[in-house]
């Protein structure tokens, strides 16, 4: 097979992985943002924008995207000790009992798919959604900071997504919300790199409360 070729199925492997109709149920929760709509801290484009920005430049670039990025380069490695610790990292730091469920339900069911997509599954149990998601990337040979960009980008999808169907959002301005987050994005692969170990930890406190806030909702559309 010609390069041209290889890079060609790299590349549908990792749209597929990215692919809302990757069947892991991450279109049943909202992370908070459903509870966030209705206390009206998002109520439209802008507060949406500005609420999922700042949980990807203060949460997720800081913390989940770092232990990612060390998660491929444990599987690829073959270090599966090292992939564990960062596995258990990533689920220790669950806020609520809410996100903990959401990362290991969406975690197993990765794991369940990956024999369809050629992949020997990781063996840890329970195992947090982003540390299966690298694991896949790394055996698939994807480039480690497309892997990323795939992983950071189907959550951010998923969060507009909740964002159109509740706030509501026309389809219009929650494409032209997708396109606003590309900077945000490429910044949350770019800087992780640079952290190390004892540089790890978000801090996104109003959003762990309003997850908390969300278990206690009386009618709710989402799980999270």
């Amino acid at each position: 097979m010609t390069d041209a070729g290889h890079r060609t199925r790299r590349l549908l492997a990792l749209l597929q992985l990215a692919s809302p109709g990757l069947p892991v149920g991450g279109f049943a929760y909202s992370q908070g943002l459903e509870k966030a709509i209705e206390d009206g801290v998002v109520h439209d484009a802008t507060t949406a924008r500005r609420w999922i920005e700042d949980l990807l430049a203060l949460s997720l670039a800081r913390f989940e995207a770092p232990l990612w990025l060390r998660a491929w380069d444990a599987w690829k490695a073959d270090d599966h000790a090292a992939f564990a610790r960062w596995n258990d990292e990533c689920l220790a730091a669950r806020e609520t009992a809410e996100l903990r469920a959401e990362t290991m339900q969406m975690g197993v069911s990765l794991v369940r798919v990956m024999p369809a997509l050629g992949i020997a599954p990781p063996t840890c149990s329970p195992i947090a959604f982003p540390m299966a998601f690298a694991a896949a990337c790394a055996a698939l040979d994807l480039d480690r900071e497309a892997g990323l960009a795939a992983y950071l980008w189907a959550w951010a999808e998923n969060q507009v997504l909740v964002a159109v169907k509740s706030v509501p959002l026309g389809q219009m301005a929650g494409q032209a919300l997708l396109a606003g987050l590309h900077t945000t994005i490429e910044s949350c692969v770019r800087e992780p790199g640079a952290l190390g170990d004892d540089d790890l930890g978000g801090c996104a406190i109003r959003h762990a409360l309003t997850c908390v806030r969300h278990e206690a909702m009386y009618s709710r559309l989402y799980r999270s």
